[in-house]
C-alpha cells in the first residue's frame, strides 16, 4: 500500500475584475476498492459565499464554489491524502470472451444498462469511421478482449508522440489521429473513441500519476501534473484501466480522481465568470509518496 499526499494548486489571473464566478471542483480522489480517501480539503482565496459538495450522476464528489466578491486572482488549494492499494493485473484472472462477445453483450443484457451508457457519443468523443479503422488493428475477428485493449493500449503509446504544444481540449480526434501527437487527455480519448467504435464501454479517468525525478536529481515539489487514462468494460470482471500514455496498467502509483464520458465529466475545474476579460491559468501539482516514518 502506498500513501498519497497531494496538493492542486490552481491559479487564475484575470485582466480586468471578476464579479461573480461559479466553479464545479473535482479535486477530492474517488473512494472505491483498491483506494481510500483518508482526508481531503480545498481552500479559496478570495473567500467563497457558498461551497456545495455533492456527488454528481456518476458518483464523482464535486465542489459548487460560489464566489460574489470582485477579484483579478484566483486561487483554489486542494490537498488530499489516498491509501493506493491496487491489486496487481494478471490477463489470466480476467474472463477470455472475444470482444465480440462483449459488445454483444453489452447490447443485449438490460442488466448492463449502465455500463451501456458509456457506449455511445459523448461531448468530446465522437465515433467515425477513421476511429474504427484505427481500433481494427488491434480488435481483429475473435481476439479475446483484454488482448486487445492491452494491444491497443500499447500502439498508441508506440505510435503517437507526446506533445503537449499540439492540442487542446477542443481538438477533434480526427486532428489527433492524424498529426499523432498529442497529451494524456488525447490518447485516453482516443483509446476511448476506439473501443466505442465497436460498441465497447469505455470510460474517461482523470488523476494523479506519481513521477520520479532522474537519478540524481532532487525531487521538484509541484513539479508533477494531472493525469488521465481510459478505462474499458469487461462483464464478469467489471473496469479495466489502462494508460495508453505510459503503456500500462494502472497500479500503485496512480490514483484517480473522477470519470465520465470524457475530460467534460470529470475537468478538475471548471467554471463561468462575469467579467475577467483575458485570463492566464497555471497549476502546480505535487504527489508525495510518505514514508513510513512520516506515516507513522
Amino acid at each position: 500500500m502506498k500513501r498519497y499526499v497531494i496538493s492542486h494548486h490552481t491559479r487564475y489571473e484575470y485582466e480586468a475584475p471578476v464579479v461573480h464566478a461559479h466553479h464545479t471542483a473535482y479535486l477530492r480522489p474517488r473512494d472505491f476498492e483498491g483506494q481510500e480517501l483518508i482526508k481531503s480539503a480545498i481552500d479559496c482565496e478570495p473567500e467563497p459565499v457558498t461551497v456545495t459538495t455533492s456527488f454528481d450522476y456518476f458518483g464523482n464528489t464535486c465542489d459548487e464554489i460560489e464566489l460574489l466578491s470582485a477579484h483579478d486572482l484566483l486561487e483554489v488549494r486542494a490537498t488530499s491524502i489516498v491509501d493506493v492499494e491496487r491489486k496487481s493485473f494478471d490477463p489470466k484472472d480476467a474472463p477470455s470472451s472475444s470482444w465480440e462477445k462483449v459488445a454483444e453483450q453489452l447490447r443485449d443484457d438490460p442488466a448492463l444498462l449502465r455500463e451501456r451508457e458509456f457506449c455511445f457519443d459523448s461531448p468530446l468523443v465522437r465515433v467515425h469511421a477513421q476511429l474504427k479503422s484505427d481500433a481494427e488493428s488491434s480488435f481483429s475477428a475473435g481476439r479475446p478482449f483484454v488482448d486487445a485493449v492491452l494491444d491497443l493500449t500499447s500502439r498508441i503509446h508506440r505510435e503517437f508522440t507526446y506533445d503537449p504544444l499540439v492540442t487542446d481540449v477542443t481538438t477533434p480526434l480526427a486532428r489527433v489521429l492524424k498529426h499523432k501527437r498529442g497529451v494524456c487527455q488525447d490518447f485516453a480519448h482516443l483509446a476511448i473513441g476506439c473501443a466505442r467504435s465497436l460498441g465497447l464501454a469505455a470510460r474517461y479517468v482523470s488523476g494523479y500519476l506519481e513521477t520520479n525525478p532522474p537519478p540524481g536529481r532532487p525531487r521538484l515539489v509541484g513539479a508533477d501534473a494531472s493525469h488521465a487514462w481510459a478505462s474499458a468494460f469487461l462483464p464478469g470482471f467489471g473496469w479495466l484501466d489502462f494508460d495508453p500514455t505510459n503503456d500500462l496498467i494502472p497500479g500503485d502509483r496512480h490514483v484517480s480522481l473522477a470519470w465520465g464520458r470524457d475530460f467534460s465529466d470529470a475537468s478538475p475545474l471548471r467554471g463561468v465568470v462575469l467579467g475577467g476579460g483575458a485570463q492566464r491559468l497555471s497549476v502546480a501539482v505535487d504527489v508525495h509518496a510518505e514514508t513510513a516514518a512520516e506515516s507513522g
